[in-house]
């Protein structure tokens, strides 16, 4: 485990440049910016494709390519980050966001309505948790733990809070018109929040924590690096196509359509609990038995799931569980690169990192869904599931740099 410490000076000139009002600027923002430009879809699409005659394929599609385009972007998004800060790139990210959900809102083909996604995947990697944790992580320095576990605990209550209140808009209007909404009220949160709460000066990376003398070229070069992005690659395939399939697992169980809802929100309750847990689990495990056993914990509930036919109260159990290590596994990918290689270049290495677990977890939805067709149900699905879990949790014993 790399043992990173922070000279004073570098401390202290963090926390004069710190800006008060960051913190709750970008808990709002989180909660706006994933519940309007990510989890507003859900919610619409089969007003979409009810309304367009488009299928949920195509509609589906047009939405996972955002997702990649926001992994590819955020390994540039990083290096400007590093550089400049997120006070530019979080602003222009909103102003993005807007365009990108008005563009969506009033396409009037499906052309146009994916480019509008193209554009929001953009928005997403400028605005959502990678630009949010580089600046957290830069200002807040050693206390960046307890900054970072804030900002994922908000970001967590954005499908809380917009899910219904999407819901509720499309009751009374159309989708066209309830992405229109939407899009003011992003407006209107998002950016003035990051155009005035992150002003204060960009510091630079401390000096005493730079562990890679070579440079960040050689870190993303080097085989810890690499085993790394391997394994949270096939965990983030993993845990996004459990969430995705776990309501149709519940349903050839025999849960009625409201319980397999119930459970997973209350498995998003159980990741709000792992974040406020993570705190103590970083100060008490080194970096590398927690990373692996954060991941095969994962891969532990999943196999439970597979198996565990009933009845519904344990299956609900499970599925809270599993949420709260899910919270657990964010908070252990936001602190991955600073727990290896110190700050110095968090953006550029945190978005080469986050970038392939993230088109895995574009993809994982489709995969999950012509996995279990083929394999004969989703308790096979989640048997293999488990198993790449399991590899994923071996590939993380090598993916710490030796001290």
């Amino acid at each position: 485990m790399a043992n990173l410490r922070t000279s004073g000076a570098a401390t202290g000139a963090g926390d004069r440049s710190r800006p008060r009002a960051a913190l709750p600027a970008l808990c709002v923002t989180q909660i706006t910016s994933w519940g309007i430009v990510y989890y507003a879809f859900p919610v619409l699409d089969a007003r979409i494709t009810e309304d367009t005659g488009w299928s949920t394929t195509a509609t589906t599609g047009a939405f996972s390519a955002a997702l990649i385009i926001s992994a590819l972007a955020g390994i540039p998004v990083g290096r400007i980050l590093d550089r400049r800060g997120p006070r530019t790139v979080m602003t222009t990210g909103s102003l993005l966001g807007v365009i990108a959900v008005l563009d969506i809102a009033y396409a009037p083909d499906f052309p146009a309505f994916a480019a509008g996604w193209l554009l929001a995947g953009t928005a997403m990697a400028a605005t959502f948790y990678q630009p949010a944790f580089a600046a957290v992580t830069r200002w807040w320095g050693q206390d960046r733990v307890r900054a970072l576990t804030i900002v994922t605990l908000a970001g967590g209550l954005a499908s809380t809070a917009f899910a219904p209140l999407t819901a509720t808009l499309a009751e009374h209007l159309t989708w066209r018109a309830t992405y229109a909404v939407l899009a003011m009220i992003l407006a209107a949160v998002t950016i003035p929040a990051h155009a005035l709460a992150l002003r204060a000066p960009w510091p630079p990376a401390p000096s005493g924590i730079v562990q890679h003398p070579g440079g960040s070229g050689t870190v993303t070069r080097s085989r810890p690096f690499l085993v790394l992005a391997a394994a949270f690659t096939l965990n983030g395939f993993a845990m996004y196509a459990v969430v995705i399939a776990l309501i149709p697992l519940l349903t050839e169980r025999g849960a009625g359509p409201t319980a397999a809802a119930w459970t997973l929100g209350l498995g998003g309750a159980g990741q709000t609990l792992g974040r406020t847990l993570y705190s103590i689990l970083a100060r008490n495990t080194g970096v590398t038995t927690r990373t692996a056993t954060l991941i095969a914990a994962g891969g532990a509930t999943t196999m439970a799931l597979a198996t565990v036919s009933g009845p519904y109260p344990l299956l609900l159990l499970l599925a809270v569980v599993a949420g709260t290590v899910r919270g657990n596994l964010t908070l252990l990918q936001a602190t991955a690169v600073t727990d290896r290689w110190g700050t110095t270049d968090y953006g550029r290495l945190s978005g080469l990192l986050a970038a392939p677990t993230t088109a895995a977890a574009a993809l994982a939805p489709f995969a999950g869904a012509a996995l279990a067709g083929e394999l004969g149900g989703y308790p096979v699905l989640f048997t293999l599931l488990a198993f790449v879990s399991a590899v994923a949790a071996a590939l993380a014993l090598g993916g710490t740099p030796a001290t």
